[in-house]
């Protein structure tokens, strides 16, 4: 088989009009990005065009992982698209990890011929047989017991906003202008949407010049539960003013779209307000922490469209100037065990074009494309904080500290 990659399209299958066939996905990049008719390979700051090969290869490509649970829901069309490069990346992920074998190599979304060998081997050893499926499609039907309890506290933590007060949830619902900070009567905690739990730790916590990435990131997808780590709060040594921005706590819509657009050669895939833009505070008092001024000062007067959810190196600096960065280096799968990327993952944007990626932050952006609910192009993300009624008794300060320490490789408590 030929090695086939981001652009590579079966003959015959190029669109008549690209520009029309991209739009739906480059929404926020600018209009030269646009006219560029080409996909955007983040993995080596390339644009790749339609590059149109003899047979019926990419199809091929997409059928199986198609069948074999990594793009359920994708078009097989003959183009290696940005959902067929999602696809891929999952099935070398797994492979990698759930199966224990690493000797596929880093998932690149590149299939050449060590990974064509193993799509072969998945195909002749588990013909006829329920493991043919990935276990990553089989959680729909039956959500793991780690899911539901994530599920039930989102609807706990809405009915106890609904019936206590609390200053934020109370600013943020009489905000006067549209956001994408939702009211907490229209928080959405429906099991047919995709979630995204930030867990917020020491924003009260004065800094100098750097802020840690010490905060725990929760995504709730297809009956499965990911665990990943980075930052809620801003890194003042990566804003450009004084008043660095904090989001304010609560449920916010986000949709599929891109950060860095203003920048042709480090545009990648990320999560951006869906239309309006999020409600944040700003650091009134210039101790670059989150405190009692700031939340007494109020609201921004105007919402944010810049906040994005986007990736934030290999974890060992905050990335963040207000975004909800997530670190590189590690995650915690399915089943709750720690997966190491580190020795693939890019601690910044210099060894994207070296053979690195972005590591976990890529299995999050793939799982979220691959495994979005059939019509569902959003993510409502809900942030809270360590000490509050957000938790329930077991999920608790130190069940949080103890699993962003699993996560950077800590012995914990």
């Amino acid at each position: 088989m030929k090695t086939l990659k981001l652009g590579t399209t079966d003959l015959g299958q190029i669109p008549t009009n690209p520009a029309e066939f991209l739009a739906p996905y480059h929404p926020f990049m600018t209009e030269a990005m646009k006219n560029k008719l080409a996909f955007r390979d983040e993995g080596n700051h390339q644009w790749r065009p339609f590059k149109e090969i003899e047979g019926e290869h990419v199809r091929s490509l997409q059928t199986f992982l198609q069948e074999a649970g990594f793009m359920p829901t994708a078009q097989i069309d003959g183009i290696f698209g940005y959902r067929t490069l999602a696809g891929l990346r999952l099935f070398q992920e797994y492979v990698r990890t759930v199966d224990q074998k690493p000797e596929i190599g880093k998932p690149d979304g590149i299939a050449g011929p060590n990974t064509w060998k193993f799509i072969e081997a998945w195909k002749s050893e588990r013909a006829g047989t329920p493991e043919f499926v990935c276990q990553w499609n089989r959680f729909k039907d039956q959500p793991s017991e780690d899911y539901l309890e994530w599920m039930e506290l989102l609807r706990s933590a809405k009915d106890f906003y609904l019936s206590n007060n609390h200053p934020i949830i109370e600013m943020t619902g009489q905000f006067p202008q549209k956001s994408d900070t939702l009211p907490v009567g229209d928080w959405n905690v429906s099991p047919d949407q995709i979630h995204l739990v930030g867990i917020r730790r020491n924003e009260e916590d004065e800094v100098g010049a750097r802020r840690e990435n010490d905060d725990l990131f929760v995504l709730l997808i297809h009956g499965m539960v990911f665990y990943f780590w980075g930052s809620t709060d801003p890194n003042p040594g990566m804003a450009d003013r004084t008043d660095i921005p904090f989001l304010a706590e609560g449920q916010h819509l986000y949709t599929f779209g891109w950060h860095k657009v203003s920048q042709a050669h480090k545009v990648y895939q990320a999560l951006r307000p869906a239309s309006n833009g999020v409600l944040v505070f700003r650091d009134r008092n210039v101790n670059q922490a989150f405190d009692l001024v700031d939340l007494i000062s109020g609201l921004d007067k105007a919402p944010n469209s810049t906040i994005n959810i986007h990736w934030s190196g290999i974890g060992k600096t905050n990335f963040s100037a207000g975004c909800q960065v997530i670190a590189g280096q590690s995650y915690l799968n399915h089943t709750n065990e720690l997966v190491d990327c580190s020795h693939f993952a890019s601690v910044t944007y210099g060894d994207l074009g070296h053979g690195k990626t972005r590591g976990a932050y890529n299995l999050l952006s793939d799982l979220i494309l691959n495994y979005a609910p059939a019509g569902v192009h959003q993510v409502h993300y809900t942030l809270g904080r360590d000490e509050t009624s957000f938790l329930s008794p077991k999920l608790n300060s130190k069940w949080i500290a103890d699993r962003v320490d699993q996560l950077k490789g800590k012995a914990i408590g």
